[in-house]
């Protein structure tokens, strides 16, 4: 065991099935209500045949896992707070549409114990294995006062 809360390999996965539910609210919650996303008529003259998932939904995905990883974490001397700094290379590499389920792996890549932070890798999968979604996170970790 390491000597920081997380060490390189430390991995969570986080599995959803996007309902149709999860669209209409995350619509209403950022006001984000484009056609791709709410207009199932409009969509069937895409190339993507149906209404497809936000991507920031999928974001959404992303920042649980790095919650569920610091659950996982080990616990120190309980005087930092973990807190995300942030995504990075974020790509949306294939349409997630309702009834997909996806899953979204979550790897600790590397750590700074000094600079008190960790890099993840992150991976979403649909049921089939299709990569939809890449990004990388840092996680740090913050002196109480």
């Amino acid at each position: 065991m390491g000597n920081f809360y997380v060490e390189v390999g430390d991995e969570v996965r986080f599995t959803k099935t996007v309902g149709e539910s999860d669209i209409y609210l995350f619509a209403g919650i950022t006001g984000d209500f484009a056609a791709q996303h709410i207009n199932e008529e409009f969509m069937k003259g895409s190339s993507f045949g149906r209404r497809i998932a936000h991507g920031a939904l999928l974001v959404g995905f992303m920042s649980t896992a790095s919650s569920l990883m610091i659950d996982k974490a080990r616990p120190m001397n309980g005087d930092e707070t973990p807190v995300s700094a942030g995504y990075d290379r974020i790509r949306f590499v294939a349409p997630v549409f309702i009834n997909d389920t996806v899953t979204t792996r979550y790897r600790i890549a590397e750590v700074d114990p000094d600079r008190r932070r960790a890099s993840a890798e992150i991976e979403m999968t649909k049921q089939d294995g299709e990569v939809v979604a890449v990004a990388s996170h840092i996680l740090r970790w913050v002196k109480n006062p």
